[in-house]
């Protein structure tokens, strides 16, 4: 088979001289169906513009915010995840600056990523440095 032929079957839609249709589909766009939305609500009318609304009328119109009655401490209590917000592979104690085994010098030959906690520096830390936390390994 030649490279130079492209697979029509996964370029999507055919150019219109490629058709056996009149007009182009790209052309001919969306028209929405002609239907009063909306018509039945407040404050469609003029009178209803000036009277206003009352906070009772508004409020009753509201959709209320689905969830379920959750009895907990409000940390990892939703009902689109898991469970309760435990993250094991996170320490307690921040590190400080990381610097390789070389201290930076020198090529890189390792083929893991060990490095040593340097301490805190003085100024203040980066969001990166922020984020990484001592663990301790398992058994």
């Amino acid at each position: 088979m030649d490279d130079d032929i492209e697979d029509n079957a996964d370029t999507g839609l055919l150019d219109p001289e490629d058709t056996l249709e009149d007009g182009d589909p790209y052309d001919e766009g969306y028209s929405p169906p002609e239907r009063p939305l909306e018509v039945r609500e407040w404050g469609m009318t003029a009178a209803e513009e000036l009277a206003g609304e009352s906070w009772e009328g508004r409020l009753a119109r509201e959709l209320p915010d689905v969830t379920t009655d959750l009895d907990g401490d409000d940390l990892g209590d939703t009902t689109d995840t898991d469970g309760e917000l435990v993250d094991d592979e996170v320490g307690d104690a921040r590190a400080g600056r990381l610097v390789a085994q070389d201290a930076g010098f020198g090529p890189d030959l390792d083929d893991e990523l060990y490095a040593s906690d340097a301490g805190i520096d003085g100024g203040a830390a980066s969001a990166e440095e922020a984020a990484v936390h001592v663990i301790t390994p398992r058994d």
